[in-house]
């Protein structure tokens, strides 16, 4: 496993670090097994945020009270503050959960704008004053909207860059990456597994190992799952022709629109769970799980019926995807699938 600096921060970590929103779905003894496990397994590099509930709390349990020295990992969190007070809100708060005097790189969680000095919101300027007090090393951003990461890219004020990227990737997700090379901005890539849709983790790392500016955050809640990961530290996948036809096989089936599961048309004023229900087909294939199908799955698919074609989801997707006509096809595909596992004799 080859180490990966992050741009102008100047962290060099494995390039396998720990996504830890499902963590969060753990109970206290697991997630901090978990975690510890991760770090001793070789991972360094460590990612929360405020938003994900008790997650920030369970790395503090992990790591925090002398269990390591602190400079032996990265922890990188996030706010979503939209004005100053909540960002000195957030950020105690989440010094106070992961029990740190600082934060290596500090986020702002899911920008649709990107903020700077003198932008009348002052919010950058509260990132200068916390680095300035060090409680924050690094100034950085995410998001899911493609133009505005380039924005907040090439406006040279942000340390790191983190964005959805996987082997699904298009040319818009590729320039993004060259654009944070070109700005010695550290890249770190989201939803390797493209939330779920992709099922191979072998292919997943052997594609992201082709870059050396690439640092994946796998999001982990499982020990299983964790030590595929930590397998790859000694036997790191590298990219083969089987590999790659693999690949090019999978780009092509999921080629089009597809929803990629990010929640950011939600909620839905007919209180329709978008994000699952507009991708339903690729799940039903792609992460099959009899639990799909259980009641509760149906009565949620009942609600697409309830559409009233506002259209804001549409406004709010960050990939511009036609998600009530999306939604109308998951529900038709649904139907005929639960009917033939029935005739089947599967349910």
């Amino acid at each position: 496993m080859k180490n990966i600096t992050l741009g102008k921060t100047g962290i060099c970590v494995p390039q396998n670090g720990f996504g830890a929103l499902p963590v969060q779905r753990r109970d206290m003894d697991t997630a901090v097994r978990i975690l510890r496990r991760a770090y001793e397994g070789g991972m360094r590099y460590f990612d929360t945020a405020r938003a994900y509930s008790d997650s920030e709390e369970k790395l503090g349990r992990a790591f925090g009270g002398g269990f390591i020295p602190r400079e032996q990992i990265y922890i990188a969190t996030k706010t979503a503050a939209k004005t100053p007070e909540d960002f000195w809100k957030d950020l105690e708060t989440s010094l106070a959960m992961l029990q740190t005097d600082y934060i290596d790189v500090y986020q702002f969680h899911q920008m649709g704008q990107c903020w700077r000095p003198g932008d009348g919101t002052g919010m950058y300027e509260c990132m200068l004053e916390a680095k300035a007090q060090g409680k924050i090393r690094h100034i950085a951003a995410t998001s899911h909207q493609i133009k505005v990461a380039y924005e907040i890219v090439e406006s040279d004020l942000y340390e790191t860059m983190q964005f959805p990227f996987s082997y699904l990737a298009g040319d818009l997700e590729m320039k993004l990456k060259t654009l944070c090379r070109e700005h010695n901005v550290g890249f770190i890539a989201m939803k390797g597994l493209a939330g779920g849709l992709i099922n191979r983790s072998e292919a997943a790392m052997a594609f992201m190992q082709q870059f050396d500016d690439v640092l994946p955050i796998w999001g982990i809640q499982k020990e299983e799952e964790l030590e595929e990961w930590l397998s790859y530290m000694d036997r790191t996948p590298e990219m083969t022709p089987e590999i790659e036809e693999y690949i090019e096989k999978e780009r092509k089936e999921l080629s089009g629109e597809f929803c990629r599961g990010c929640g950011y048309c939600m909620p839905c004023p007919a209180g329709i769970q978008i994000n699952q229900c507009a991708r339903m087909s690729l799940m039903l294939r792609r992460a099959p799980s009899a639990g799909w199908l259980s009641e509760y799955w149906q009565k949620e698919m009942k609600k697409i019926e309830g559409c009233r074609n506002c259209r804001q989801c549409t406004k709010k997707c960050p990939y511009e995807l036609p998600t009530p006509e999306l939604l109308r096809r998951n529900y038709e595909d649904y139907w005929k699938f639960l009917d033939a596992e029935k005739k089947a004799g599967r349910i």
